[in-house]
């Protein structure tokens, strides 16, 4: 299994589950020091590897995957997680104001997208048997609550991870004659730094304490909590296990009900 984003978050919560269940898990991301506190944590029947990779690059993609390929062999599982948040700022904005629009959009779109490609370059052999069942392979992606809702000065968080959604989409069209499912999972709150830094974010533009713009955020959470990223690895696991051989072309929403299709 190869992994983007491991180095924190969910990206680290996937990584030691899968390896938990015993998987090898090929960790890439730009912060080696942070692939390498996973790796420090994991502690189960599996194996983990870190390979820095920026999705931003093409290059540096085909050349992490082909490290972590010569490393744990072809890839069943390539899970894209790298991402960065928070808002671009205003639709109008002043001449030469700071813009984070094609960041936001090349880092979580383009980069899911380079990832995807590379990884197509390295599939597992085909094994399912006559009824379809059986070993098969799995591109993932990890979306967010907002690819279903518009959010005020977050247009390029917004679009990328609705582009995820419609990417996910086309190729599980186009590959599923292949027996490649392809899917995403939108998570909304999660207890992650990237989720504080927003909190903090609400606290700081509100004028009220992180407790107070924490208690707000979640009044638009029916469970009222934030999830944990073992939650979300739990979810993505499933997608990867037999039981979903069924699902393709799907962008599953764990959200605590904020958002109900």
């Amino acid at each position: 299994m190869v992994l983007t984003g491991a180095g924190s978050g969910i990206g680290r919560a996937i990584a030691l589950r899968f390896a938990a269940d015993g998987a090898r898990v090929s960790l890439l991301g730009r912060r080696v020091s942070a692939l390498d506190a996973t790796m420090a944590l994991g502690d189960g029947p599996g194996a983990l590897a870190s390979h820095a990779c920026d999705v931003r690059d093409g290059e540096s993609v085909r050349s992490a995957m082909a490290s972590a390929v010569e490393a744990f062999g072809p890839v069943d599982v390539a899970i894209s997680n790298a991402g960065i948040g928070g808002p671009n700022g205003p639709c109008f904005q002043e001449e030469g104001a700071e813009d984070r629009f094609d960041d936001l959009v090349s880092t979580n779109l383009g980069g899911t997208y380079r990832f995807f490609r590379a990884a197509l370059e390295h599939l597992s052999p085909e094994a399912p048997d006559a009824h379809g069942a059986g070993p098969r392979r799995h591109l993932l992606a990890v979306s967010s609550i907002l690819a279903r809702i518009g959010v005020a000065g977050y247009s390029g968080y917004c679009a990328s991870k609705a582009g995820v959604s419609g990417l996910v989409r086309a190729m599980a069209a186009e590959l599923a004659p292949l027996h490649v499912q392809v899917n995403a999972v939108a998570p909304g709150w999660v207890d992650t730094d990237m989720a504080r830094e927003g909190i903090d974010g609400m606290a700081n533009a509100m004028g009220i304490s992180q407790e107070e713009a924490l208690a707000m955020a979640m009044k638009d959470v029916p469970l009222g909590r934030m999830g944990r990223p073992e939650e979300i690895a739990g979810l993505v696991t499933w997608l990867t296990s037999p039981d979903a051989h069924g699902v393709t072309g799907q962008t599953l929403d764990m959200n605590g009900g904020a958002f109900m299709s």
